[in-house]
Formats: C-alpha cells, sequence, structure tokens
C-alpha cells in the first residue's frame, strides 16, 4: 500500500463525518392507489426526535403533482411531519424551509422552546425527500475522477457532460424536470396548510430557504401570519461574486487584528492571504495540494465563525485562518490533509440534480457566458469564487426552468418579516439583506448579530437568546435580540488541520513501525526454530 493511499484510510472515517449526503434516510414515501392531488394520506401519530429529546408528531404522505403547469402530470409522493405543539391552545403553527438546495427538509435538531406554542411542520422537499430523487452518480464519479484538481478546465468540463446525463436520464426515466422548481415547493407548503386545516401559518426558513420564503409572500401573502428569515438570500446571489469575496476576507482580517491569536502570527491578514494565494503550496512532504479544493473548502470553513458542535474536524473560519497562515509559516500540512480528504465528501454533498434545478430556476445563473471561468477566478483575487466555479461548471450542462418571470426579482409585501443576519456571514452577507430586501418589506425588521456567521453560528451560540427572539416575533411581532451578549470570535482553534495532519502521520508511522517489528519478530521466530 502506497504510503499517501494509507494515509487516506486513516482519516477516511473522519472525513465520511464532515457532510452526510443531500438525501436523507427515511423510508422513500410512495403514491397510494386512488391518490388524488393534494390529498394527505395516511397521517399517523409517530415520534420526531431533534437533539436529545423526542417529541409527539404526526407522519404522514402528501400526494402532489410532479408538475402543476401540465394537467396531465403524474403524481408524487412527499413526507409530512408536524410535531405538536405543547399548549393545549397553540397559536399559528411555523412551517419550516431548509437551507440548500440539494439536501433535506425533514433533519432539524432545535425544536426546544419552539413548540411551546407552535405546531412546527416539515414538508418534505420534492426532489431530495420524496417518491423522486433527482440524484446524479454521474457527477459523483466525475468529481471523484476530476483529472487536473477539483476546479481544473477538465473537471469543469467533465461536470458540465455528466450533468447533461444525469438530466437525459432523468427525464429518460419519466421525471419532468419542469416540475422541480422553487415555486412549485411553495405549492407544495401551501397544499399542507390546505390540508391540516390551517387558516395562516408563519415561516421559518435559512440560508435558500429564505429565497423561498419571499417568494410565498408574492405568490400567498394571504396565508402567511409571520416570516423569519435567517441568513437572507436576496434573488441574484446563488452566485457569490469574487469581489464580495475578497472584501468579506477584510471583515475577517479585522476580527484577526482584534484577536490576540491572530494578530501574533500576522500584522496584516489580507496581505498574508495573498501571499499564499499567489505561491500556493505545491506539496508538503511527499502529499500534493490541491489549490482549487483548498480554496473550495476554505470557503465552506469561512461560513461560520464557530465550529460546528457535531463536526469531527476543523470546520470554521478561524480554522481556516489557521491553515493559511501555517502555510504562509512554511507549513502546508493542512492544506495537504484537505486536499487529500474532500473528495471522500464532496461527491455526495447534495442531491446535484435538485441542486441544479431548484438553485437554476431563480435565474441566478443565467446570463453566464460558457467563458465564465475567468469572470470567477480572476486574476489578482485572492479566493476568487471557488464553489460559484464549481456550480457554474456543472450548470453548464443543465436543462435549467426558470421560475414565472414576476418572482425574478424583489417585490413590496405588507407580510411582517424578520430578517436575522451574522455581521460575518459570508455565504449571506447581512448588507445584502440590508440594502436589497429590506426596503421592500413594509412590514420588515431587521437583527444583525455581531461576529455571527452563517446558519450554524445562529442555531448553536447563545440558545436561549434564539429561542427568545424567535418566540417573541412569532407571538407579538416584535424583534428583541435584547438577551445576546457579545462573544468575540476565538481564534484559538486546538490542533487544527496542520495539528490533525501531523497526528495522523504520527500516526501512520507508528501503525507501519509495529508491523515492521512484528514482521521483524515472526521472522525471527520462525529462523529460531528452524535452527533447533
Amino acid at each position: 500500500m502506497k504510503t499517501n493511499h494509507l494515509l487516506i484510510t486513516l482519516v477516511l472515517f473522519v472525513t465520511l463525518l464532515l457532510v452526510g449526503c443531500g438525501s436523507n434516510d427515511a423510508s422513500i414515501p410512495v403514491v397510494p392507489e386512488g391518490a388524488q392531488a393534494e390529498d394527505l394520506i395516511d397521517l399517523k401519530p409517530c415520534t420526531y426526535e431533534a437533539g436529545d429529546i423526542e417529541y409527539s408528531a404526526d407522519c404522514g404522505t402528501l400526494v402532489v403533482p410532479e408538475n402543476r403547469s401540465d394537467p396531465d402530470s403524474r403524481l408524487i409522493a412527499l413526507p409530512l411531519i408536524r410535531v405538536r405543539a405543547l399548549s393545549d391552545s397553540p397559536a399559528e403553527p411555523i412551517f419550516f424551509l431548509q437551507g440548500g438546495p440539494g439536501g433535506t427538509n425533514l433533519k432539524f435538531q432545535y425544536l426546544e422552546g419552539l413548540v411551546d406554542h407552535h405546531d412546527f411542520i416539515q414538508v418534505g422537499y420534492r426532489g431530495v425527500d420524496g417518491s423522486v430523487l433527482l440524484d446524479c452518480p454521474e457527477i459523483a464519479v466525475a468529481v471523484r475522477n476530476a483529472p487536473d484538481g477539483v476546479l481544473g478546465d477538465a473537471a469543469l468540463d467533465s461536470y458540465a457532460e455528466a450533468s447533461a446525463r444525469c438530466a437525459a436520464r432523468l427525464e429518460t426515466e419519466g421525471v419532468d424536470l419542469v416540475g422541480y422548481t422553487m415555486t412549485e415547493v411553495i405549492d407544495d407548503v401551501e397544499a399542507a396548510r390546505s390540508a391540516l386545516g390551517y387558516d395562516r401559518i408563519n415561516l421559518l426558513g435559512e440560508s435558500y430557504g429564505t429565497r423561498v420564503e419571499m417568494i410565498y409572500e408574492w405568490m400567498y401573502p394571504e396565508s402567511l401570519n409571520r416570516v423569519v428569515m435567517v441568513a437572507v438570500n436576496p434573488p441574484g446571489h446563488f452566485l457569490w461574486e469574487p469581489e464580495d469575496v475578497d472584501a468579506q476576507l477584510g471583515d475577517y482580517a479585522e476580527l484577526c487584528a482584534r484577536g490576540p491569536e491572530c494578530s501574533a502570527r500576522t500584522d496584516d491578514l489580507l496581505a498574508s492571504l495573498r501571499r499564499v494565494s499567489e505561491n500556493m503550496p505545491e506539496r508538503w512532504l511527499f502529499f500534493p495540494v490541491d489549490a482549487g479544493g483548498v480554496k473550495m473548502v476554505t470557503f465552506f470553513m469561512l461560513m461560520e465563525t464557530i465550529q460546528p458542535p457535531d463536526a469531527p474536524v476543523p470546520l470554521s473560519g478561524p480554522a481556516a485562518i489557521d491553515m493559511w497562515l501555517a502555510a504562509e509559516e512554511g507549513d502546508a500540512s493542512g492544506m495537504a490533509l484537505v486536499s487529500m480528504t474532500y473528495n471522500r465528501f464532496l461527491p455526495n454533498l447534495f442531491v446535484y440534480g435538485d441542486l441544479f434545478s431548484k438553485g437554476g430556476s431563480g435565474a441566478d445563473f443565467a446570463g453566464r457566458a460558457d467563458d465564465s471561468r475567468t469572470e470567477l477566478d480572476p486574476p489578482g483575487s485572492i479566493l476568487g469564487s471557488p464553489v460559484s466555479l464549481y456550480h457554474w461548471g456543472m450548470m453548464r450542462g443543465w436543462p435549467v426552468h426558470l421560475i414565472p418571470e414576476q418572482y425574478l426579482s424583489l417585490q413590496p409585501t405588507e407580510v411582517e418579516t424578520l430578517l436575522i443576519s451574522g455581521s460575518i456571514d459570508f455565504s449571506t452577507p447581512p448588507q445584502f439583506a440590508t440594502e436589497e430586501l429590506l426596503p421592500y418589506l413594509n412590514n420588515g425588521k431587521q437583527v444583525i448579530l455581531r461576529d455571527f456567521g452563517h446558519t450554524e453560528t445562529f442555531w448553536n451560540r447563545q440558545p436561549e437568546a434564539r429561542v427568545y427572539l424567535l418566540n417573541t416575533y412569532f407571538s407579538t411581532g416584535e424583534a428583541d435580540a435584547s438577551l445576546y451578549t457579545y462573544q468575540p470570535v476565538n481564534f484559538d482553534v486546538g490542533l487544527g488541520w496542520p495539528g490533525l495532519a501531523k497526528v495522523l502521520l504520527s500516526t501512520m508511522l507508528v501503525v507501519i513501525i509495529l508491523l515492521v517489528t512484528l514482521v521483524w519478530f515472526v521472522v525471527r521466530r520462525v529462523r529460531r526454530r528452524r535452527t533447533v
């Protein structure tokens, strides 16, 4: 076994836990014989586990048309979960819309406090949770076999070809891709609202889910009581622009200057990052570094200012900064480890067909030419826009079906809406919500939480303050963030990626030494017996 293969084997058990596949492990629903569109079938008592708590719930199957614009469309089935309010006289229910797209809408771990006075409903996402799965193993194979690094030209071309083959296969299998858009998701939720007998509902969404909430407000304002958007993504921002990414690095530079651990290593973080970007290491020892893969993982890590509690490896912005500063100091071990492990989770990070269909339906990728690589990775940029470049490479082969034109741009709305943003949210920066969306919300408010990142930071930092903010808003319409106290970003990341790489290398060497010693011992014993 080659040495680098042995190291990969040692870290595989860790990296498989990094990010799960976009689909969930629940049983796949089926359309019962004789079911009609908008039927809610077999709603029965069940148990829903969130965190360490089990809640009484109802589980059923929602039957909906695959493509509502086609009167002859076949029916598909979606799972539905309603966690019952603990109160005997609950207020308006809360419908949840998970981020993504390309992930499940059936796993929410932060129910404590929210269900005291509200039913909490999750309608499975079509294309991910239902009877039709827009899975693309073709993409997974292309990513694993990327010939020139994950963001190389040949790799991007192979992704486009693979996504085209996936779409063609799905259509041959009878899937109507026209039906997998954001407006169809909204109509699924409306069907569930009606089937459950609710008059008006609250919405709680995050990231991509906030885009769905916006369109919901324009389509069905009469169905909505109040709406909370966490990590707000206005139209146009499914793509990240390189100039915005580099500007956000300036936010981290300010954090670094205030943090003793970070400022002790550099007096100008932006200059340090630029030096590494312009002179990316090619290897550590004999382990190669994939610059594109490192930049992609770095972007994902920079989304959060805290370490996600269940992540077994470093996945925060401070850990990304630590890795880059170590590289500037001549230690590329963290980048080498990232390069060897990203391919263990990236191929199955999303249900890619769902990502392309729903993400593309908002027109964010429209107008991007086939030669957009330079626009998304321009000369002189520190990071470029690596995740956008990755997705753009794939989207070129996918047949995009846009939602109706009137829902592609912002519209005024009277629905009471609370925008919650982290000031250091790398994925959905707060200024986009403030400058672009808030002016259209005639009953809108925004709370910007200082030095918070994307969604993991919101859900896992100061839970009592979070529950109070959400419950107060849903109950009264007041945005009360008074329980939050300032917590500075912690740049002490412990081992970090460089330390983890060295631990794994040491473990590998110890295993090799033990194996060699064992072989030597066995050979020696055999020789002695033969001599006797």
